[in-house]
């Protein structure tokens, strides 16, 4: 049993599924203003997100659990934190060629785009896919 002073429930809930539901020690998440931490006992809050790298520690574990989030909202307790994600894909099972080629492909949709509601689609997409990268590589992506 995890002492509940040195833990917090964490849950990440994709449109698909729920991708964790378990004890955390810390978790650093991608606020619309910054990353935040949230450590057992944080005040409550509720946050947008925007696309990036979500961490969750857990103990026994060196390394942080590392997702891309696509944006949405965490809901944060004492006891919880629930981040409720438009999209979750675990860092490491991004693809870098064909995030690259979709990148590609999105900018010459974009040349070619008559709307501005087409355009601000493509430009969404355009970002949502350099967050992508940027989270895999660990590189701005331009």
């Amino acid at each position: 049993m995890l002492n509940s002073s040195t833990t917090f429930q964490f849950e990440l809930v994709s449109p698909e599924r729920k991708l964790i539901a378990e004890p955390a020690t810390m978790a650093v998440i991608p606020g619309s203003e910054g990353y935040f931490g949230v450590l057992p006992n944080h005040t409550s809050l509720v946050a947008a997100l925007r696309p990036g790298v979500l961490e969750v520690y857990t103990q026994g574990h060196e390394q942080p659990r590392r997702i891309f989030i696509a944006g949405g909202f965490a809901d944060v307790s004492a006891a919880n934190c629930t981040v409720l994600a438009e999209e979750a894909i675990n860092v490491a099972d991004l693809n870098q060629p064909a995030l690259e080629q979709t990148l590609r492909n999105l900018r010459a949709d974009l040349g070619l785009a008559d709307e501005a509601f087409e355009k601000a689609r493509l430009e969404q997409a355009i970002i949502l896919t350099q967050a992508k990268l940027e989270a895999f590589t660990g590189h701005v992506v331009s």
